[in-house]
């Protein structure tokens, strides 16, 4: 399918899915249309078990004609990072680093090894045989909650500025730091011979610290480009430039894109925005990027729900991914208390701050597209699978109550 007939497509379900849950049903956009698509998927399923295979047949080959890594990782990502990003007060970020320094780095290597674990251990009771090492790999790409999933849960829930802030703060980095996991570990999955500790930690510090300091070079370069013009339409241009010629930069350079558009958005949305730009070219560029990041959203979450036509689902592997997600709900507590713990120690946190952020940390299309970029082995379909399973607990189950369970927690006694 050509690439505009399929863009359109998609616009026209997310539309067409956006429209009905604003008039009929009201849930949170994201999650609202991610049910009808996956509502939809499931028709078309069952359309095909009643003879009407020829719908199932040409509804799974237009899905299939879309590349979902290629398009969340290399597509989408860098818009929603930037956007999400661009609001967030640095100053408060700050106060919070070593928080989400500790979240993002130890939190995200914690829940890896424990998700690995557990995950190695349901396989088996349900006969799957598969090395420790690969379900390593499907921790690591779990174990990163989704920055996309998490700042539109974060629009609907009033929680104070200081537990957001380490809530999205981590999310916008831990993303990149799963990610530099999951190609450490899928380097020892299927070229063990050549990872040594050497070359892990190069590739460490080439993806994360190369990624800030591209990241700071961006975002300096677009402060100084936005300064020295006043025109919205000319610096809306300028921002696309960063985020995309940026991303692309960062990848070309191996360095995280992911961390260095944060680290981009997060310069121009505070120094940029405050020091470069007029009161009416910020309004305009805060409109622009607002609309931007509720049309891509939307546009992702349909493509989760729309993905369960081309997921190879059996009992096993089904039952296998539901008893998963109360387990990676467990390992989220460990990863995220002991850090916390650690903290403790040295400074005051708000009540509940661990249940809390491990109920705001959802899972989310980054999960879906790491486990759909796994090569070819005899694994790779059950992990695609699980993962799909926890991503649609978490983005309906969390995402819908999360704003009520935030609310129970801050009222409760201490």
């Amino acid at each position: 399918m050509e690439l505009f007939s399929l863009a359109a497509v998609l616009i026209t379900l997310t539309a067409l899915f956006s429209y009905i849950n604003h008039r009929f049903i009201g849930l949170p956009t994201t999650v609202g249309v991610m049910l009808i698509a996956l509502v939809m998927s499931l028709l078309i399923l069952f359309a095909g078990s009643w003879g009407f295979a020829g719908l199932e047949a040409r509804a799974e080959r237009t899905l299939a004609a879309v590349d979902f890594d290629e398009t969340v990782m290399y597509g989408m990502l860098s818009f929603l990072l930037f956007a999400g990003a661009l609001h967030i007060n640095i100053n408060d970020l700050a106060q919070q680093k070593w928080v989400i320094f500790l979240l993002a780095t130890v939190g995200v290597l914690i829940s890896t090894v424990l998700i690995g674990t557990l995950a190695w251990g349901v396989l088996h009771l349900f006969g799957f045989q598969f090395p420790y090492l690969h379900c390593l790999l499907f921790g690591a790409l779990i174990s990163p909650t989704d920055p996309i999933a998490v700042m539109a849960t974060l629009k609907t829930v009033g929680i104070g500025k200081t537990l957001e802030t380490k809530i999205a703060g981590e999310s916008l980095f831990n993303d990149g730091v799963g990610v530099v996991v999951f190609l450490v570990l899928l380097g020892l999955v299927t070229s063990p011979d050549q990872v040594t500790l050497e070359g892990t930690l190069l590739l460490f510090a080439e993806e994360v610290v190369g990624g800030v300091l591209v990241g700071l070079a961006l975002g300096y370069a677009g402060y100084g480009l936005l300064r020295s013009v006043d025109n919205y339409q000319v610096e809306i241009l300028l921002t696309l430039a960063v985020v995309m010629g940026g991303y692309t930069l960062a990848m070309a350079l191996h360095t995280s894109g992911p961390i260095a558009i944060v680290v981009a958005g997060l310069l121009i949305g505070n120094r940029g925005r405050r020091l470069a730009m007029s009161d009416r070219t910020r309004q305009h560029l805060d409109t622009f990027w607002e609309l931007l990041d509720e049309i891509l959203n939307a546009v992702l979450f349909v493509l989760i729900g729309l993905e369960v036509l081309v997921l190879p689902f059996s009992p096993p592997v089904l039952l296998a991914g539901l008893l998963m997600v109360p387990l990676v709900l467990a390992a989220r507590v460990v990863s995220v208390g002991i850090p916390v713990a650690v903290m403790r120690l040295r400074r005051d946190f708000s009540p509940n701050v661990v249940k809390i952020m491990v109920w705001c940390g959802l899972r989310g299309g980054i999960s879906v597209a790491l486990a759909l970029s796994l090569p070819p082995s005899p694994g790779r379909d059950v992990f695609v699978a699980m993962t799909y399973v926890i991503v649609v607990f978490s983005i309906v189950g969390q995402g819908l109550t999360v704003a009520r369970v935030v609310r129970r927690l801050s009222r409760a006694p201490q």
